[in-house]
């Protein structure tokens, strides 16, 4: 039914699938925690994207061991290069979300951005 290239892809199709609820869980979620949480889930789908995309089979790390030097015999360290990347800073923005969330429920005793966002106009900000 799906045919061989499901199964040869499951890993991008994974990353597309977590990709997606991440997306609907920010869009759809009121409360700023959850909110959090699902860009979470869409950064960890974009950084098992890449480390599919970047794994070749019958291949090792960039690492030069026993006098190996051909190019074929490596991966691409790239993609390895940004997940890193992208994992630093999204503990770095992750970690301001959520003291920003703090901060606003220490204000308005409230989670759900709706409510925030009604006191702020009666407030006339």
């Amino acid at each position: 039914m799906f045919g061989p290239n499901l199964f040869h892809n499951a890993g991008g199709c994974v990353a597309v699938i977590l990709f997606g609820i991440g997306f609907s869980n920010l869009l759809l979620q009121k409360n700023l925690i959850k909110k959090i949480i699902g860009l979470n889930i869409m950064d960890t789908a974009v950084y098992l994207y890449l480390a599919v995309k970047g794994y070749i089979a019958g291949r090792v790390a960039p690492i030069v061991t026993d006098g190996v030097q051909e190019a074929e015999a490596y991966i691409n360290p790239v993609p390895s290069g940004l997940v890193l990347t992208g994992i630093v800073v999204s503990v770095s923005v992750t970690a301001i979300m959520l003291s920003l969330t703090i901060r606003l429920y220490r204000r308005y005793h409230t989670l759900d951005l709706d409510e925030i966002s009604m006191r702020l106009k009666k407030e006339g900000l």
